[in-house]
């Protein structure tokens, strides 16, 4: 969805990963789940703020994980999309957060 409305795209497989792309590439967005491997997505959202604190961060989150979400917004997100999703939807809060935090 997003590499078909222009956004070209990158993958990290874990939060350590997340973080050395950010700091190598600086995209504009970064869709991150807070539940990842090697490093959650809490943790690699206050690394990446520490040193880009402009950096537009949405995270993705499954139901029941309310304390996490306010973590994560406490840790610089911009935003955050709960599971199971659409594809509108994350459309639209992608768009909202780059004409928002851009």
């Amino acid at each position: 969805l997003l590499v078909e409305a222009g956004h070209q795209v990158l993958e990290a497989e874990n939060g350590r990963l997340a973080v050395e792309i950010y700091m190598r590439e600086r995209p504009d967005c970064v869709l991150m789940d807070i539940t990842m491997p090697e490093m959650d997505g809490i943790e690699a959202a206050k690394r990446i703020m520490e040193r880009h604190p402009d950096a537009v961060i949405i995270m993705i989150t499954s139901h029941g994980q309310e304390q996490m979400v306010l973590d994560a917004l406490k840790a610089g997100a911009k935003g955050y999309i709960l599971k199971p999703f659409n594809l509108d939807k994350v459309r639209d809060v992608v768009t909202d957060a780059l004409k928002r935090y851009r």
